[in-house]
């Protein structure tokens, strides 16, 4: 008999089927793909594992920019203040400060370039801060010209005009021969009579924190011409001397290279001096005074200076922790504090620079903590006091070669508030002023000597 289809085939088959004409039972049966793909997914790991190493290299890049991008915002935020104080105070500024800032200006250009090229995803930061320096090389370039317009022009007016002083004097015949200044290291001439307005050099190397401190340049009677410069920033506490720099030019100091960094834990104050290669401090926390050789930063002797007050008993106004003050000029090392006996008022000693014995002394009737600072010229003690925020004077004057003292009035500009050292060197003729953070320097004008006394 013919197989019946009427009932359901069995749970356990998987095919449909009929019976032909000649009662053959045909099926069809459909057959699952369970072949695994293996080549595929290995493909498919291999394009995860380069996504992933593509995207930790990016990650890495953009962690790198990031950290890029936020050192040149605060150097953009550094040079925007240098600018807006270059814009406001009406200060010389040499061609030398506008062409650091254009260096400066440079390689941020040169970083965002760089960024740009290589920068994965939105780039509008990166934009804005290409538009910023864009701006900043614009205002600089704007100052140079008017700066070029008008402090280069006099200065090119004021050669011109000594050359032809010069040729008038060499034409002519003169009866008394022409006074000049005083030669480098001299002290042939009546006294300071005057002073330039100052020359801002730069902030100090450890930033705008850092606001007591002194700074310098060393003098040595063997080698006038030379020495290096020196710039002795305080630790925030405006109390302790720890680090110090040397530099062996001028341009070394402004382009913050080639410089030597040694550590101190000893110099308390501002009043540090150096002279014939050697710092002169007050030793931390004493009365002493201490001479440490720059070669080799040793101290080479300590030394109690007699009866001197300390630790802000009488120290200048304004200014905390400068009880002891040193001081060099043509005559050599000197040192400027107060005693108890002297009842605060201005003590002045010759010391030896070797051994930092006292040879000579002279009490002064000027009160020390009214004085602002001190510096000495040709064994005269000259001394300062603050007029208002933007202006010192020279005020009062005590000459060791005579014993005199008396009064002056001589305006000295100032950058900032509060002046925290001032250091005389004799043969730029110059004084060294650290003013809250920033070095500034000032030519010393001084009075002809009389050409009877000068004949003698």
């Amino acid at each position: 008999s013919k197989p019946s289809f009427d009932k359901p085939i069995s749970p356990f088959s998987n095919f449909t089927g009929s019976v032909d004409e000649r009662g053959t039972c045909q099926c069809s049966v459909s057959l699952p793909d369970t072949t695994f793909p293996a080549n595929r997914v290995e493909r498919l790991e291999f394009i995860a594992h380069s996504l992933s190493v593509k995207f930790e290299k990016e990650l890495s890049k953009v962690k790198k920019y990031v950290q890029l991008i936020s050192v040149y915002e605060k150097k953009l935020v550094n040079l925007t203040v240098r600018v807006e104080i270059m814009e406001k105070e009406s200060i010389s500024y040499t061609k030398l400060d506008f062409e650091l800032i254009k260096i400066e200006v440079s390689e941020m250009k040169k970083l965002i370039i760089r960024l740009k090229e290589n920068f994965v995803g939105s780039t509008e930061i990166v934009d804005q801060l290409e538009e910023e320096i864009r701006n900043m090389s614009l205002l600089v370039e704007d100052l140079e010209t008017l700066d070029k317009n008008n402090v280069l022009a006099i200065r090119r007016e004021i050669e011109a005009l000594k050359i032809k002083l010069k040729e008038c004097e060499t034409s002519k015949e003169e009866k008394y021969p022409v006074i000049l200044p005083p030669a480098p290291g001299s002290c042939s001439h009546g006294g300071v009579v005057n002073i330039s307005k100052p020359s801002v050099v730069q902030l100090n190397w450890r930033g705008f924190s850092f606001l007591y401190g002194a700074w310098g340049r060393d003098y040595s009677p063997q080698n006038p011409k030379e020495g290096q410069y020196w710039v002795a920033p305080l630790e925030t506490d405006g109390r302790t001397l720890q680090y110090y720099r040397l530099h062996n030019t001028l341009n070394d100091l402004l382009l913050y290279s080639y410089a030597r960094s040694p550590q101190i834990r000893y110099g308390q104050g501002s009043g540090t001096a150096v002279y014939n290669n050697n710092m002169y401090v007050n030793w931390y926390n004493t009365g002493n005074i201490a001479k440490i050789n720059l070669t080799t930063n040793v101290v080479a002797v300590t030394r109690a200076l007699p009866n001197a007050a300390y630790n802000n008993r009488f120290s200048y106004a304004n200014v905390a922790w400068q009880d002891i003050d040193f001081a060099v000029d043509e005559h050599g090392l000197w040192v400027i504090y107060a005693t108890e006996a002297s009842t605060g008022n201005i003590v002045i000693s010759k010391l030896n620079d070797t051994t930092l014995e006292v040879l000579n002394t002279w009490l002064t009737k000027q009160y020390k903590p009214s004085v602002s600072n001190a510096f000495m010229v040709c064994g005269v003690l000259y001394a300062t006091r603050t007029l208002n925020t933007r202006t010192e004077e020279i005020f009062y004057y005590y000459d060791t070669n005579t014993g005199k003292e008396g009064h002056l009035s001589i305006t000295m500009n100032k950058m900032k508030e509060r002046v925290q050292s001032i250091n005389y060197h004799p043969f730029d003729q110059k004084l060294y002023v650290y003013n809250d953070g920033y070095l500034l320097n000032y030519n010393l004008i001084f009075l002809p000597q009389p050409q009877e006394t000068a004949r003698h």
